[in-house]
């Protein structure tokens, strides 16, 4: 559960992580570090391909990011490296800004994601943490699954052996489909090849590396029978420890305000899907967590990935989920990984030269098939029909305009999704039924709680927005139950807010009221609204017409029918 973190004080606890470890888990640790590590190297290459990045890269977003967040970070389980759906908005931003592959292509993304790391600060400054609610599982459904979509269908040239052609989704599959004539059957079937291996083995146990299988039985083979003569291969990949340096661009703020619509773009992608994976895993195991502290995690894992020649680096639910898995229960078993791939980078880089193209293709293939949802959606039509369409809005958007538009529309239609439920709510009266039990029922049933006395209960914050429905609502109750009715209560039970123009709404209420002989009253009212009120209801209302509870409102309905009138 995440902290409240109501204080602004700024401060950079470190190892919360992975502190306390007790010695008898540490075994558990080490192997979940060696899992990942089996895992995730093939998938980290691969990402690379989406990114547009050297195939280096994509092992280095395992090394300094992945140290620093273990370090800094406040979770104990979320894994931090390459992910999807930040490489796929890097690539579509970067397209026509530098050759893919090229030293600038790098450069830029590597200033992306110096930009995101300064949006993730900014954030935590401002305490805004709980911006990451505000994407919701309709949207990231929606979201990924477009992603998957994308990413799987970008692949089809690698796997085919075709060298890249088109722009956009539609662009790239219409060109592969022209030039099906000109397959390469030694790319097509390693390809496919590598399929049968990844999902064969996730068949037989999700813990056997069939990626990492798939990937050294490739290499091999293409050293043993010169692969490289028959298709396409990765080619020399520089080996040893990533160069630290600032990026090398012509800074400028032209450049930065270009770029900084996708820098926030990654930003809320990181936000969301790095709070909603840590805040799972820490339910999960009762454990707390801090989301602004992960803020300063992430951010620092950005920037150290922008200073040691990578590109973004962002919470990855799948990796977190391989390390639980395996039974890594603390940032240790990252550092393993990390170890890991120091020594990969050391001493196991030349064997990658021998890989051919059409392998990294079908594993970043499998990456976008396993990003797709469709169970969810199918469930989200079944269940919430006006939601899926939002979902569905979203998931077009990636697919057919672009991952960034995609994110930036998810953000939109989420907070577009939750003003509408404030807008308009879902109010009730309150009457007692054959039981004599007091419960919720619709507005149109005009059910009286006693004879002459309406409860109306707003099931909402009381803000500008929704003034005009309580204000239509209230006079149409009155209206409908004239003549007899003498007392109209508001339930304030579930308003946490009152702004300026729903308490002039209430005054307005009232006087209308009293003029037609209805004396109106409030019971309910959360003690901190009532705390922090400035609106002088007692005054307008007069303190004998607010109780706290629902008792005290009956009692005092039925002392004053006994009064003469």
């Amino acid at each position: 559960m995440a902290d409240a973190d109501k204080h602004k004080s700024f401060h950079l606890p470190v190892l919360q992580g992975l502190l306390p470890l007790s010695l008898k888990q540490i075994p558990a640790e080490v192997i979940a570090g060696l899992t990942l590590a089996a895992l995730a190297i093939p998938e980290v290459m691969g990402y690379t391909k989406i990114a547009g990045t050297p195939v280096v890269t994509g092992l280095y977003t395992l090394l300094i990011p992945t140290i620093l967040f273990a370090l800094f970070g406040s979770s104990r389980h979320l894994v931090v490296g390459a992910d999807s759906a930040t490489a796929a908005i890097l690539s579509a931003a970067l397209v026509g800004l530098a050759a893919t592959g090229s030293d600038e292509y790098l450069a830029l993304a590597e200033l992306l994601a110096l930009m995101a790391a300064g949006l993730l600060i900014l954030a935590r400054l401002a305490g805004l943490g709980f911006m990451a609610d505000f994407l919701s599982r309709t949207v990231l459904v929606g979201f990924l699954t477009g992603v998957g979509i994308q990413v799987a269908l970008g692949q089809l040239d690698g796997m085919l052996g075709l060298p890249g052609d088109g722009h956009g989704v539609l662009g790239k599959l219409w060109s592969t489909l022209q030039r099906l004539n000109q397959v390469n059957g030694y790319a097509l079937g390693v390809a496919l090849l590598v399929l049968i291996v990844i999902v064969g083995s996730r068949k037989l146990s999700h813990k056997i590396p069939g990626a990492l299988i798939a990937v050294v039985g490739a290499i091999a083979l293409s050293w043993a029978l010169d692969f490289g003569a028959y298709m396409q291969v990765l080619g020399s990949v520089p080996s040893g420890l990533p160069h630290f340096a600032l990026p090398n661009v012509q800074w400028s703020l032209e450049l930065l305000s270009r770029l900084m619509p996708t820098a926030f773009a990654m930003f809320v992608v990181i936000l969301a899907q790095s709070a909603a994976t840590s805040r799972a895993y820490a339910s999960r195991y009762n454990e707390s967590f801090s989301e602004n502290t992960d803020l300063i995690g992430l951010a620092i894992a950005n920037v150290g990935a922008a200073l040691s020649g990578t590109f973004v680096v962002n919470g990855s639910p799948t990796k977190t989920q391989m390390v639980d898995s395996a039974g890594g229960r603390s940032q240790l078993s990252l550092l393993v990984t990390a170890l890991i791939v120091l020594i990969v980078l050391l001493f196991l880089t030349a064997p990658l030269a021998y890989m051919p193209e059409a392998v990294l293709a079908a594993v970043v293939f499998m990456i976008g098939i396993e990003l797709t949802d469709f169970k969810s959606l199918k469930s989200i039509y079944v269940q919430r029909r006006n939601e899926f369409w939002v979902a569905l809005i979203t998931l077009l958007t990636v697919v057919f305009v672009g991952v960034k538009e995609g994110i930036i529309l998810a953000m939109v239609l989420s907070i577009i999704d939750h003003l509408r439920r404030g807008y308009h709510p879902k109010n009730v009266l309150l009457a007692f039924s054959e039981s004599g039990k007091l419960h919720p029922v619709v507005l149109t049933s005009g059910a009286q709680a006693r004879p002459g006395l309406l409860i109306y209960r707003f099931t909402h914050s009381m803000y500008y927005a929704n003034s005009r429905q309580l204000s239509e609502e209230v006079n149409h109750l009155v209206e409908q139950a004239m003549p007899g009715l003498r007392w109209f209560c508001i339930d304030c039970s579930a308003i946490d807010d009152v702004d300026y123009s729903a308490a002039e709404t209430i005054r307005n209420l009232a006087t209308t009221l009293k003029a037609r002989g209805v004396r109106l009253l409030i019971v309910n009212v959360m003690p901190d609204v009532a705390a922090h009120s400035r609106y002088n209801f007692k005054q307008l209302l007069g303190e004998s017409a607010i109780f706290p509870v629902l008792d005290d409102l009956f009692s005092a309905y039925e002392r004053q029918a006994k009064e003469p009138q």
